[in-house]
């Protein structure tokens, strides 16, 4: 077949070579065809080599294929262009830090030098894991901002707000803000308070004027969640509206302690990741952000006569920065669709397309604000829009649009975004779409059911062969009968489902292995939130430390009641067939072989069971990872959603799974559109889980103040925060856009399914879901064979046994004891002291608890909850102690390590002694320079009682004994 003749305006881009262009590439219409000719004309008709000209985009994967099709085009093979700048951002910014940018820490005050081996960390556990680790050292070097660090839960969190920062160009130096990149942290005032106006205004009633938007998004208003200086509803309230002195007040409270703050974890993070030789991305492209300002003799090398960038709805601020830099002239293509712009929660920035003409002149004069940068005029900018689609059906393209116009609440008033815009215009010949919506209480069994009704279904007819289409100039009944001769019943694989999330992709894909339906799941699985990973973590737990937390899971796997769990918790009475499970799994040697055991007894054989052991055992033999830090491991990717590619393909012929964000990019015959489900999609958001949060209109907040002026120290919520983000419209935008995307994946058919409570988008659409009873059929589809992953179990043990403390303590002790309160008591007077200690907002119940407030409040450092503690013993064999610290009180000059005990009386105290003795060598060889105190607090009689530790031989005598099934002596 001849190459496609490129259209009007596909033509236009492709001789338009100098200047500088905005091309609205809709859905479909042709984009990476006109950009790979595009850079083909430009080596045809200039004097440019590949080298001068850079081509930017998104993932790897459109790089690949960017470079493959201009191989097509020109005179040049793929080992020629292997050097090429063709590339995404970060991609091609880590190689240009690494050749030119060895100073560049220099000029924000930082004396490191950037090294060729620098490590770039992708990984986001990995990051905030080591996120953490500098965030420990910051808080000992900063007793100043003690109170800003209070109101952490988790001090990880604070990593994402610092790539927010970089992604919008904010970089610090070592005693301010490099080129007065702060000035977005105060917020924009005028932008606040112009929203802020509009919501405040009354809305009309039947009766008159009723509360305003901003006046009803606080009508609950409760000045007791509040600290003391929080207005009350009265002095907030202005009938109709909110007083406006009131928000005034809050949005300019003075911020000079949290804009220190972040000042100073931020520019400490850059110092501390480059002393560790690892950059993040974030970090990366802010650092090429700055080299390239500060090297003129760089850009003038590396500066690139044509540039294009790819995906530009898709861009931050810093990139869009970074483009001009890299500029030698004002050939500047950036090629986009704002419909398509889904990756906000990576940073992006659809305005850089929606107001591209705007921001470029903003930003070159930026740039251009000490010394001349942009050396070329940026006032001239022409639009291209592609619009002919060569994808979609014009009935499927039609109905798309109205994604956009769909309310996500009640009161939410879209108006019309597609004003000024150009519909896309299909060039199928013939339109034979089903669009239709479904809806049932079994939803996974709904989607089953339609896959089966639309295979071999005549009605769902697509292109089922590759007989060449009719001329270009052949008349219309002509295509449309050579069209209609291509069309033919569907199979498994011309059908794709997406969902807004993976949650829902993991039960489709069970139920459908349990229906012999063939579903090919592609992309990024949330491997440690699937019931395989929670299942390992709870014998992990079990296994290391005998944890309450594993306990519960496997018991309710087990199939017993809350109640009964309850029970068995509190006693501590497990099932002996389980206790016996637990010490096998104990005397395991390889964390592959406990986890492939974990997963035989309880039959799970399904992919993520692979998956999970090819991942944790690869990870296990590259690290040394102990067990005990397999969960922490764990733990943290759960927490950050973190996904692992897998094979989840049955075959050939199978439906393809996959998630909205995964499916861009991609088309498919027929989409099937699942889980519209309420709080499903649209998605609403999750509170921030940082205590500290940005917006462009109010700047940097706090969510969460610590304040001393209430009858104790207390962190509460943030009543000015509150104040002003009710102030504010919600945004779903980008939940349109999503939704958008998804229905111009189809080329032929589209399908909607929802469950028990179809959402606000699927009442949207202008069709009524059919409501049916789903009858799904089981298949004999044969899988693709499948070998699972297998484990070899040594016979000799190379890593440290685990024992925890409490195994080296003698439990005879309590044998004779009587007026003992229980575990259930001991296990709420821990939760709530640990929640009084995190700030909480918690009041004691009892005497005890009321005692562990009183000893937490005489405290005045830092707190440090739940604390793991690992202690290697010297000498062979390798043994470990482990164990949880219920409080680590950090000061200037100490550390005391304090344990609650219920106890009414003194006779396990010498056995506590143990305990805490491993306590204190872990915490000496953290602080070397401080006196590491040991306290046992009888809570029954709010007594702190000091302890002198013992030795690690002692220890080790005390584990040896353990080991060989004797307690030892005290």
């Amino acid at each position: 077949m001849s190459d496609p003749t490129p259209n009007d305006n596909q033509q236009q881009l492709i001789g338009s070579t100098d200047g500088i262009y905005r091309v609205d590439a809709g859905a479909g219409t042709g984009k990476t065809f006109a950009v790979t000719r595009r850079y083909a004309r430009i080596l045809e008709t200039t004097d440019a080599a590949p080298e001068d000209i850079l081509l930017v985009t998104f993932t790897r994967n459109a790089a690949a294929e960017m470079r493959d099709r201009i191989v097509q085009q020109t005179d040049y093979d793929l080992r020629q262009l292997q050097d090429a700048p063709i590339s995404t951002f970060h991609a091609y910014c880590f190689r240009l830090l690494r050749r030119h940018g060895h100073t560049a820490p220099t000029a924000l005050g930082i004396d490191d030098q950037i090294p060729d081996s620098l490590d770039l960390i992708e990984e986001q556990a990995r990051a905030k894991q080591l996120f953490r680790r500098f965030m420990s050292r910051f808080a000992d070097d900063h007793p100043e901002h003690a109170d800003l660090l209070r109101v952490f839960y988790d001090r990880g969190t604070l990593h994402a707000l610092i790539g927010e920062l970089a992604a919008k160009g904010v970089v610090p130096t070592r005693n301010g803000w490099y080129r007065a990149t702060g000035e977005p942290l105060t917020g924009d005032r005028e932008r606040f308070f112009d929203a802020f106006t509009a919501a405040n205004q009354p809305n009309e009633g039947a009766n008159g004027p009723t509360n305003s938007d901003a006046r009803g998004a606080v009508g609950g208003w409760d000045a007791g969640e509040y600290a003391p200086d929080a207005p009350t509803r009265g002095e907030l309230h202005d009938d109709p509206r909110i007083s406006r002195s009131v928000v005034e007040d809050a949005y300019d409270a003075d911020r000079d302690a949290l804009l220190a703050f972040i000042h100073d974890v931020y520019i400490e993070y850059l110092a501390f990741a480059l002393s560790q030789n690892y950059l993040t991305q974030g970090l990366m492209l802010a650092l090429a952000f700055v080299m390239l300002c500060e090297s003129p003799g760089v850009r003038a090398r590396i500066g690139h006569e044509y540039v294009m960038v790819d995906e530009f709805q898709d861009t931050n601020e810093l990139q869009f920065k970074i483009a001009l830099l890299l500029a030698r002239t004002n050939n500047i293509c950036v090629v986009g669709d704002w419909k398509q712009s889904i990756y906000g929660f990576q940073h992006t920035s659809v305005a850089n397309i929606t107001d591209f003409g705007e921001r470029l002149q903003r930003f070159t004069s930026e740039l251009n604000a000490d010394c001349r940068r942009i050396d070329y005029a940026v006032d001239d900018v022409q639009t291209i829009p592609l619009f002919e689609n060569y994808r979609s059906s014009a009935s499927i393209l039609s109905f798309a649009e109205q994604s956009l116009s769909i309310p996500a609440t009640s009161s939410e008033d879209v108006g019309d975004p597609l004003a000024g815009t150009r519909s896309l215009e299909a060039t199928n010949a013939v339109d034979n779409a089903q669009i239709d919506a479904y809806r049932a209480d079994g939803e996974y069994d709904l989607v089953l059911d339609r896959i089966q009704h639309i295979v071999k279904n005549e009605s769902y007819a697509v292109e089922t062969s590759n007989e060449p289409q009719a001329d270009e100039d052949a008349s219309d009944e002509d295509r449309i009968a050579a069209e209609h001769e291509r069309l033919g019943p569907p199979s498994y694989d011309d059908i794709a489902v997406f969902t807004r999330t993976r949650a829902f992709a993991r039960g489709l894909l069970e139920r459908a292995e349990e229906y012999g339906i063939p579903l090919a799941y592609e992309g990024g699985v949330e491997l440690f939130d699937t019931p395989e990973a929670k299942l390992a973590l709870a014998w992990l737990r079990i296994a290391e430390s005998d944890g309450r937390r594993g306990w519960a899971v496997a018991l309710e796997r087990a199939g017993y009641g809350f109640e009964r769990t309850q029970t068995i918790l509190d006693e501590e009475s497990y099932p002996d067939a389980m206790l016996q499970f637990r010490d096998e799994l104990t005397e395991l040697e390889t964390l592959g072989g406990f986890l492939r055991r974990v997963f035989d007894r309880y039959g799970r054989t399904s992919v993520y069971a692979d998956a999970l052991v090819d991942h944790l055992t690869g990870l296990y033999d590259g690290t040394l990872l102990t067990r005990g830090e397999t969960i922490s491991y764990i733990e943290e990717n759960l927490a950050a959603e973190t996904t692992v590619e897998i094979d989840a393909n049955p075959g050939s012929d199978a439906v393809t799974l996959q998630t909205i964000h995964g499916a861009k990019g991609l088309e498919y015959p027929i989409v099937i559109l699942g889980n519209l489900n309420e709080r499903s999609f649209p998605h609403y958001g999750q509170p921030p889980s940082c205590p500290i949060v940005y917006d462009d209109a109010t700047g940097l907040r706090q969510t969460r103040m610590y304040s001393e002026a209430g009858a104790y120290p207390h962190v509460y919520r943030n009543w000015r925060h509150r104040l002003l983000q009710a102030c504010l419209p919600s945004d779903y935008d980008e939940e349109r856009r999503l939704l958008y995307v998804a229905m111009t994946r189809a080329k032929r058919h589209l399908l909607f399914t929802a469950g028990e409570e179809p959402s606000r988008f699927m009442d949207g659409l202008s069709i009524e879901a059919e409501e049916i009873d789903p009858d799904p059929t089981p298949e004999s589809h044969s899988p693709i064979d499948h070998e699972p992953f297998t484990v070899d179990v040594p016979t000799s043990r190379d890593i440290p046994t685990r024992l925890g403390v409490h195994d080296i303590m003698d439990d005879s002790v309590y044998d004779n004891r009587t007026g003992g309160r229980g575990t259930a008591f001991g296990t709420e007077l821990h939760d709530f002291a640990e929640a009084y200690a995190l700030g909480e907002s918690v009041e004691p119940a009892n005497n005890d608890q009321r005692a562990v407030a009183q000893l937490i409040s005489g405290l005045a450092g830092e707190f440090r909850v739940e604390e793991t503690a690992l202690l290697p013993l010297p000498g062979e064999p390798a043994v470990t102690l482990s164990g949880i610290i219920d409080l680590v009180h950090v000061t200037d000059t100490q550390i005391d390590v304090i344990d609650y005990k219920t106890d009414p009386d003194r006779v396990a105290h010498e056995e506590y002694r143990k305990q805490l003795s491993a306590y204190y060598h872990v915490l000496a060889s953290v602080y070397p320079d401080r006196e590491i105190r040991l306290q046992v607090f009888y809570t029954q009689t709010a007594e702190s009682v000091e302890v002198t530790p013992l030795s690690t031989d002692r220890l080790r005598e005390l584990a040896i004994a353990a080991m060989a099934g004797s307690s030892g002596e005290s």
